[in-house]
């Protein structure tokens, strides 16, 4: 494993900033901790729906604080995106070609979890499953989807966007915001700020690009000035406390976002720009960085399969009855330590369909082929001289 660490270590670029990856994996590892530390489902009789231990336990919200980290993904995207497309007009790269590039990564494992659950669909419904058990399953296996679609329209943007002040999507988020709860607007309204709302951290990774975040005064700027907004908002607005959706609750900070989910994730972008040198010096370690990287060049096969392999695994166990942690209602803190003992087999559900799915998302390498011998043709020489000859000569290692 040392060995192997070292050369991914010894592979990488030197200028490659790894502070960028290592915000990228810890962004899709804490929304996949968080979706199988808060989503639970609950076998009613023949049909399975989903309960959250948040509603059961609403003291648990600082939970959704540590691992709703989209606003981070979001804030490396935008850095990343901006930061090709400017080196891509640089070689002289056109936008279509620049685009098509950046989506296919995102598009090409979305086939895959489309195909497989088209099939068990129509399985399930041969089989004669519940119809809610059925809806269940297909809602949670295709909700990341919706990121995927956010994502893509900003990246798609990204040349409208390299300039844009965070000020103005904010802004946009506050008005919807008063007019849906201080005017009782309609509440459809809200669904302007899932674009938005995630373009507050997106046009904050463009502002990274172009060095305005370079000082810490920046990232302490955004999580202190995050944190004390979303405190007012959550103690003397009305927000939820939790920024993640909790069945049966009024109001949700994240479907769609909320002002308060747009600050909070300003809190979390602040604090992703002042771990920064830390985790730059943390990367340095061969093992933490090959880590990353195994993180990265899988994120999205990650980020797609990672409520596939919960409902997986909650479905191969129901012959063994209604086991805690997986089966349960989460309504106390029992459930919670059975839930948390249950993540070793999530995660090894993943890493199979990991193995399965990963080549879709990473490019086909070339193969290394180097011819052993070179053909080397002399021109005729100028006349009065001795006419060359065709030699064959080895290539340079």
């Amino acid at each position: 494993m040392r060995q192997g660490a070292d050369r991914v270590d010894a592979a990488t670029p030197v200028e490659r900033d790894r502070a960028v990856d290592a915000l990228r994996a810890l962004a899709i590892l804490g929304v996949v901790l968080g979706h199988w530390l808060v989503t639970a489902l609950v076998a009613d009789g023949r049909a399975l729906h989903t309960a959250s231990p948040l509603q059961h336990m609403p003291w648990l919200a600082p939970i959704s604080w540590v691992f709703q980290t989209l606003a981070v993904f979001f804030l490396v995207g935008g850095h990343v995106a901006t930061r090709s497309y400017a080196s891509a007009r640089a070689r002289g790269t056109t936008y279509g070609h620049w685009l098509a590039a950046r989506l296919s990564r995102l598009f090409k494992p979305v086939a895959a979890v489309l195909t497989v659950w088209t099939v068990i669909t129509v399985a399930l419904l041969l089989a004669g499953a519940e119809f809610e058990t059925i809806r269940t399953l297909v809602k949670l296996a295709l909700s990341p989807l919706w990121f995927l679609v956010v994502f893509a329209g900003l990246t798609a943007a990204t040349p409208l966007l390299t300039r844009l002040h965070l000020l103005w999507p904010l802004a946009v988020v506050l008005h919807v915001d008063l007019l849906r709860f201080g005017l009782g607007g309609p509440s459809w309204l809200g669904w302007v700020n899932v674009a938005a709302g995630w373009l507050v951290p997106y046009v904050l990774g463009a502002a990274w690009t172009r060095g305005e975040l370079d000082r810490r005064r920046a990232g302490w700027l955004l999580f202190t000035g995050g944190a004390a907004v979303t405190t007012a908002l959550v103690a003397w607005a009305g927000y939820p406390a939790s920024m993640v959706g909790v069945s049966g609750a009024g109001v949700s900070n994240l479907n769609p976002p909320t002002l308060a989910a747009v600050t909070f994730g300003l809190a979390q972008c602040g604090l992703a720009l002042l771990l920064r040198d830390r985790l730059r010096r943390a990367m340095h370690r061969p093992l933490a960085w090959a880590a990353v990287a195994l993180v990265n060049l899988s994120a999205m096969t990650i980020f797609l399969w990672h409520q596939t392999s919960l409902m997986a695994t909650t479905t191969t166990g129901l012959p063994l009855g209604h086991l805690p942690g997986l089966h349960t209602l989460p309504d106390n803190l029992t459930w919670v330590a059975a839930r948390v003992a249950w993540l070793p087999v999530f995660a090894l559900f993943l890493t199979l369909c990991r193995t399965t799915f990963r080549s879709l998302e990473q490019s086909p390498r070339r193969p290394n082929v180097r011819p052993s011998r070179v053909i080397r043709v002399h021109q005729s020489p100028a006349p009065g001289r001795p006419r060359g000859r065709t030699t064959a000569t080895p290539s340079a290692p």
